[in-house]
């Protein structure tokens, strides 16, 4: 079997170690036919995008090898889909300088860190064309400024805010600078490859400079994108489309592809006939069904796609390390900040609405694709777009008014479901513990049922909804609720009598009473009165009184609690019983 390429972004890596490769070649040609003078293509994180452009870049750049021979790019694309391509999208293999800059890891706290590390990845972009230092068609003056910007400042060396916003005033344009070095020395012009170019934006607003980030950006983007005339195309990637007015002023030009758009569809994450193909590579045929519950629902235009990022691992986990079941993989690659921002400070309106999504439903919301970060808050539609264009929603259909587009959208798979499940769950937990509690712990010793499920249901009904309405969830979330019970300590699933009853809140001082708590969840609200009467049978036929008596403790007391979603009634067991 294939070594499969967890992590791996480097396109020549997977031809020159025979790793397992699911062929987006004709990416290439589709970019050449139906792509603009710069298109942007947005896709969630881990959809390929990066892989996409060392792939691009692969086919299409002049490179020579140690003994400064022109590389022959066919070895790396034998087989593949583009070979079938016509000889005019052939004849461009190998032809052009390429300029290849990633902006992932301007992740810094502020923004001259985030900035100086933009910097660092111009610089070393000159250093990779380092070859132009001995080219003999650039001027004086072009050399020298090649030169300067190969070699950046050292950080130390950088004194006050004056000589920071100088040092990245000269960065801001130096891929235009690089492109007409590039273009002289080899004349063709130039292919621009911009990868995550919003991920600096995203760091920045959340850290607290965005402005400035978007200044920078902007100089840079329209250096190298919108005044360059040695530009023979550009391909950008990110997230989001972030709006004309604050990235791409006057890139009239630019193409954006998003995940609405019909065209490329094929292009970034795995078809369901190429999941099914791995799959199968790899003698796991049988899991095809789980793998479309956890990492497909995505609709790129029309097209089913299947999260890549999580496919591949799903196949390491199984043939390479022998697990058993599915994991969220994506949950832990990808910032999942939005959607603690989302469940965290959701207001009423909000939450109805995750409760009809996490219990598999449908939203309807009006769909624009011009964002920008600092507007997230600003509206209730601004928060569900950024969710939808991040994966973490996924269209079911649209409709068009004569003004708007709206899109009816749902939670993709249980792998994103359970993003929302967690986050949903620490908030909840967070909200239980800094519940005051006194109110509870009174109408526990006093034994006062009403008051108990009052307090409880008050506190479900300002909660949002949880996937599993399962005895455990409501066991853990009762338990929690009575570790403040004074001169009580609270245990689960002890043995007692026969059994386990599920809760024992057991006295530290002998006068007082043991008291027993047996859960029990219906689905319809009329049933239960019935699960009342389950937990009754249930403490008597398995004689949990007697066991905690057994033990010693002078008196007991028992209870027992049904819920239905956000509701429970509780009720003592018969005194006669």
């Amino acid at each position: 079997m294939k070594k499969i390429g967890i992590g791996y972004e480097d396109y020549k890596r997977f031809i020159d170690e025979n790793m397992y490769y699911i062929d987006k070649t004709l990416l290439i040609r589709d970019v050449v036919e139906k792509g603009g003078e710069v298109t942007l293509f947005t896709r969630p994180r881990r959809f390929g995008k990066t892989l996409a452009l060392s792939m691009l870049r692969t086919f299409f750049e002049k490179e020579y090898d140690s003994e400064g021979n022109v590389v022959d790019k066919r070895r790396y694309f034998e087989g593949k889909k583009i070979m079938d391509a016509p000889e005019d999208i052939l004849s461009m293999m190998g032809r052009y300088p390429v300029i290849k800059l990633s902006l992932k890891s301007a992740k810094q706290p502020d923004y001259r860190e985030a900035a100086l590390q933009l910097r660092d990845e111009i610089a070393s972009e000159f250093d990779r064309h380092f070859y132009l230092q001995d080219s003999d068609k650039l001027t004086k003056v072009e050399m020298s400024l090649f030169n300067r910007l190969s070699v950046p400042k050292d950080r130390y060396e950088i004194k006050g805010m004056d000589d920071f916003k100088a040092e990245i005033g000269r960065y801001a344009t130096a891929l235009k600078t690089l492109s007409t070095c590039l273009k002289k020395h080899h004349g063709e012009n130039v292919i621009v490859l911009i990868d995550e170019y919003d991920v600096p934006l995203e760091n920045a607003y959340y850290e607290g400079f965005y402005k400035e980030m978007v200044g920078f950006i902007r100089s840079l983007f329209e250096s190298v994108l919108k005044t360059n005339d040695a530009l023979k195309f550009g391909v950008v990637t990110g997230c989001l489309r972030i709006s004309k007015e604050s990235i791409f002023t006057g890139l009239n030009h630019l193409q954006i592809n998003s995940m609405r758009d019909a065209s490329f569809a094929e292009g970034f994450g795995f078809t369901q006939l190429e999941t099914e193909a791995m799959l199968r590579d790899y003698g796991i045929a049988d899991r095809i069904p789980e793998a479309k519950k956890w990492y497909n629902g995505y609709l790129f235009g029309d097209t089913e796609i299947y999260n890549p990022w999580s496919v591949i691992k799903f196949v390491d986990s199984i043939v390479i390390n022998g697990k058993k079941f599915p994991e969220p993989y994506w949950a832990n690659t990808s910032s999942n900040t939005i959607i603690k921002d989302l469940v965290w400070n959701a207001d009423e309106e909000m939450k109805r609405q995750l409760d009809v999504l996490i219990s598999g439903g449908t939203i309807e919301k009006r769909i624009h694709e011009d964002i920008t970060y600092d507007d997230i808050h600003e509206s209730e539609d601004n928060l569900w777009n950024f969710l939808f264009f991040t994966g973490y929603m996924r269209k079911v259909s649209e409709r068009k008014n004569d003004k708007y587009v709206y899109m009816t959208m749902r939670i993709p798979n249980i792998e994103i479901a359970s993003i929302y499940d967690s986050q949903i769950r620490i908030w909840f937990e967070k909200r239980v513990k800094e519940s005051n509690k006194g109110e509870l712990n009174k109408a526990v010793l006093e034994g006062n049922t009403d008051g108990i499920a009052d307090y409880v249901s008050d506190l479900l009904e300002k909660s949002i909804s949880v996937f599993d309405s399962s005895e455990s969830f409501y066991h853990g979330f009762f338990l929690s609720l009575l570790y403040e019970v004074p001169n009580y300590a609270p245990r689960s699933n002890r043995e007692e009598g026969e059994g386990r009853p599920d809760i024992v809140l057991y006295p530290n001082r002998p006068r007082d009473p043991a008291i027993i708590f047996e859960i029990k969840v219906r689905k319809k609200f009329s049933e239960m009165e019935d699960g009342l009467q389950e937990a009754y049978d249930q403490i008597i036929d398995r004689k949990y009184e007697e066991g905690v008596l057994d033990d010693g403790y002078l008196g007991v007391k028992s209870y027992g609690i049904c819920f239905c979603r956000k509701s429970c009634i509780v009720g003592a067991l018969p005194v006669e019983a």
